[in-house]
């Protein structure tokens, strides 16, 4: 399974950006597909998971500004990014769970100058 993200930039506070990740080679369903992030000297936290079913879960610094959704026919999953601050800046990561493993696209740089 091969996970390919794309979408991350530079953009100004108050901005908004939308990743994409798009899914190749998998051979069973996901069950959750999510994004995280890592800045610099941090460890890498959840962002934002949608499960098969379509629930949605968010950490609390984004809650009301990310939305996460998924398109099944296409194998992708997107993270729109609203109102965005200069604490997002950090590596994007799309991550996939499946009954086959854990599987990490290779990221994509968010910057947010003040």
């Amino acid at each position: 399974v091969q996970l390919q993200a794309s979408g991350g930039g530079t953009v100004q506070a108050g901005g908004s950006l939308r990743l994409s990740c798009a899914v190749s080679g998998r051979i069973s369903p996901a069950y959750v597909m999510a994004w995280y992030r890592q800045s610099p000297g941090n460890v890498r936290e959840l962002v934002a998971r949608i499960t098969a079913g379509g629930s949605t879960t968010y950490a609390d610094s984004v809650k009301g500004r990310f939305s996460i959704s998924r398109n099944k026919s296409k194998n992708t999953v997107h993270l729109q990014m609203n109102s965005l601050k200069p604490d997002d800046t950090a590596i994007y990561y799309c991550n996939e769970a499946s009954r086959t493993g854990e599987y990490w696209g290779q990221g994509t740089q968010v910057t947010v100058s003040s």
